[in-house]
């Protein structure tokens, strides 16, 4: 049994073996050595902070839960990646379930890592925009944000884990744990729908 003070010096695959055996400690090394990159995930596909701690403290529950079944067939990160996305999923359509939920949330001007960084980015190169355009800007965020939530769930996480997180086709169906050719179809019909819903952007 590794001690806790040599956790951090071990290597991924031996702290994932640690903790199938029960070693507490090595658990708590995985979950300090990813709950960033799990949040941030989480808050990029939900955008709303109380949804990601949810998926955050769900998505570790189900790893604890089912750290034995890990094979070593494909690197951990993987395998927990696939978890949080398919834990997002849930969340989803559950909020898509409620028509209560549908309204996408105002922000108040705080943008988290996802959907509201284009503008971010536009904003930058034209720092002289006058408030009307910003406000036209703020407008045009809440129409994406809206046109966002008339997607199907897979259809929002595939179009968020391909443009706002930058994955190739391949990951994405690793991580969702079907094809690349069903995410291709998944996104094609998510940027048609995006497409007819914000046509009258320019």
């Amino acid at each position: 049994m590794a001690t806790v003070a040599s956790l951090p010096q071990l290597d991924e695959r031996c702290i994932v073996a640690e903790a199938q055996t029960g070693n507490r400690a090595a658990f708590e090394e995985l979950v300090r050595r990813y709950d960033r990159d799990v949040l941030r995930l989480a808050l990029n596909l939900m955008k709303r902070p109380e949804d990601a701690r949810d998926v955050y403290q769900e998505a570790f529950l189900k790893v604890y839960r089912n750290l034995h079944r890990f094979r070593f067939e494909c690197s951990f990160y993987t395998w927990l990646y696939r978890i949080v996305t398919n834990v997002c999923l849930d969340h989803l359509r559950r909020r898509q379930a409620r028509p209560e939920d549908q309204a996408p949330e105002a922000n108040g001007g705080h943008t988290d890592e996802g959907i509201t960084d284009f503008f971010e980015r536009q904003r930058e190169h034209r720092p002289t925009l006058d408030p009307e355009r910003r406000l036209f800007g703020k407008e045009i965020q809440a129409r994406i944000a809206t046109a966002m939530e008339r997607l199907s769930p897979r259809e929002r996480v595939v179009f968020e884990m391909k443009h706002y997180q930058g994955l190739k086709l391949r990951a994405i169906g690793d991580a969702l744990g079907t094809t690349e050719e069903t995410v291709k179809n998944s996104l094609f019909r998510a940027t048609r729908k995006l497409r007819t819903q914000l046509g009258g952007l320019r």
